[in-house]
């Protein structure tokens, strides 16, 4: 414990002399926050019956996490400069380890919502103390590999998740997918205030409160309404409020959010100087144009297996699993080539190849494809996932202040969550539009194999189908022989419509994921930061 007495000097004399060891420990709870952002996605057909929810209510489950956990990133980041790193996270795991025990205790829809936002708001604030942390506890010359653990968490949980969620569902009931953290949680508390140093950046003890107001009411605005928007036909919500409406409220209050930043000469929430640090400005766009084509695989994909081809949950997970497991090892090595040839460079690389991966799904994928004729175009993916999630937080975090690694690290996690919601609404409504187009035109060319009677029926319900992801079902009163020609004729519409929707949505991806390696031309020359201190709590 001597180590947590030492001296912060320079970026090269770090906090600890095991920065590889605290980094560890917190990639544990950051590995949990991220775990749960997706593990819930399997459970909805049991949380529905378990619960008695509706599916709005069990999606709500879903969505206040993310909301919740989006919109209170900047704010958690800055507070982490202020109150110490290690402080921010302890807080965050405990109060994720007790949302998570409520969680799987929850009786009824509302409950459960309500212990999902109590974790949301715990992993906004463990999350940004990671990167931090990094910052503060590695020199410059091993950052790319310490962030190179970092991408390897952060493309191998949201992928893993659906594989643990339908193993804990195929043998225990729904509640273990939240009890599962809870030891968890109490041995990461418990590592981290026995061998994480107590570090902060040195400011002074005074949070921005009108800030913090208007940027988590300008984010809840846009949060909300790119998550609620399809849900509400992008219209109405309740009388003259509509999803535009609070759309555009969101962005005039972060208008005004940047307008009071301005101001703040002291402690600003967001201090405006990070974006005159040419790579933190360029890592932002960067993040949210990469995050807005990369959100739509696996969210398409899934629903592909799930849907077009019949695979279970678990089937599902273990498919993508080899994904999963190229993301987390070629995040490793992309660290490493990071720190010799500079994150610009493997970044640009990492992300052109995730586009040749998505064109080579797109040519192989088809209504009958078997998981191995995936696995060409999802070893690429795989791969280049790797490359690119560790390059991009160093480019982005290059030549940032240690005294403001919260704030920097709060505002980047926030511009690419918002790339992400974004762009699950966006493709989503691009999936959805296009199917239902296909199957319109894939239902019309095999109606003549339905009796006459039923040809209209199935047209209609077929490009209806196209809103809800999933194929419909025969009608009643129909004999067994008629009910089992419907559903084979159904499941080759929708799955012959599916793949044509799912390529015109992988070509947009890609598209989107050239346009962001394009971007990168504008990172400028990789330098060390211009801090030389950062003060211990």
């Amino acid at each position: 414990m001597s180590e947590v007495k030492s001296a912060v000097t320079s970026a090269e004399q770090p906090t600890t002399q095991r920065p590889w060891l605290v980094l560890a420990i917190m990639c544990i709870g950051f590995f949990m926050s991220l775990l749960d952002g997706s593990i819930v996605n399997v459970a909805i057909p049991t949380l529905i019956d378990g619960l008695d929810a509706s599916y709005d209510q069990v999606l709500w489950v879903i969505d206040g996490y993310l909301l919740v956990f989006s919109v209170l990133l900047i704010t958690t980041g800055r507070l982490g400069d202020i109150y110490g790193y290690r402080r921010l996270y302890v807080i965050g795991i405990v109060g994720f380890t007790v949302a998570s025990a409520l969680c799987g205790l929850a009786g009824s829809p509302g409950r459960l919502l309500a212990a999902r936002a109590l974790q949301g708001l715990a992993g906004a604030l463990l999350f940004p103390q990671v990167i931090s942390s990094i910052l503060t506890i590695f020199p410059p010359r091993q950052r790319g590999r310490a962030f190179g653990l970092f991408g390897a968490i952060v493309g191998f949980a949201p992928v893993v998740g659906p594989v643990v969620g339908g193993f804990l569902l195929a043998h225990l009931s729904w509640r273990w997918i939240f009890f599962i953290n809870v030891p968890i949680g109490i041995a990461t508390a418990v590592l981290a205030l026995t061998f994480v140093p107590p570090i902060r950046s040195g400011r002074t003890h005074r949070l921005d409160l009108v800030g913090v107001a208007l940027a988590t009411a300008g984010l809840s605005g846009v949060v909300f309404g790119l998550i609620e928007g399809e849900r509400y036909g992008w219209g109405t919500i309740a009388g003259p409020i509509s999803i535009a409406s609070v759309i555009v409220a969101g962005v005039v209050l972060l208008v005004v959010f940047v307008l009071w930043q301005q101001r703040q000469r002291e402690e600003p929430l967001m201090p405006l100087a990070l974006f005159r640090v040419r790579n933190f400005a360029v890592g932002n766009w960067v993040g949210f144009v990469f995050q807005l084509g990369m959100i739509g695989i696996m969210f398409v994909l899934v629903l592909y297996l799930q849907m077009a081809r019949g695979y279970s949950a678990l089937e599902t997970g273990l498919v993508v699993l080899p994904n999963a497991v190229l993301t987390m090892v070629g995040s490793a090595y992309a660290g490493r080539l990071s720190d010799k040839f500079g994150g610009k460079y493997v970044l640009m690389a990492g992300v052109t190849l995730l586009a040749v991966g998505l064109l080579v799904l797109v040519a192989m994928a088809g209504p009958t494809s078997s998981a191995w004729s995936l696995l060409p175009g999802l070893t690429i993916i795989g791969i280049a996932s790797g490359a690119t999630f560790a390059p991009l937080q160093q480019a982005t975090m290059d030549g940032v202040d240690p005294r403001l690694a919260g704030a920097a690290s709060g505002v980047s996690s926030t511009t690419r969550q918002i790339g992400g919601v974004l762009g699950t609404a966006v493709l989503g409504a691009l999936l959805s539009a296009r199917l239902s187009s296909t199957l319109h035109s894939e239902a019309e060319k095999r109606a003549g194999r339905l009796p006459e009677q039923l040809r209209t029926r199935f047209i209609d319900s077929s490009a209806a189908a196209g809103q809800h992801f999933r194929p419909p079902t025969a009608p009643d009163g129909l004999t067994p022989a008629a009910t089992r020609l419907y559903e084979r004729v159904t499941a080759d519409t929708f799955a012959t419509g599916f793949v044509g929707a799912m390529r015109t949505t992988f070509v947009a991806c890609a598209v989107v994921l050239v346009a962001a390696a394009l971007f990168c031309f504008l990172f400028g020359p990789g330098r060390k930061s211009t801090a030389e201190t950062a003060p211990q709590e």
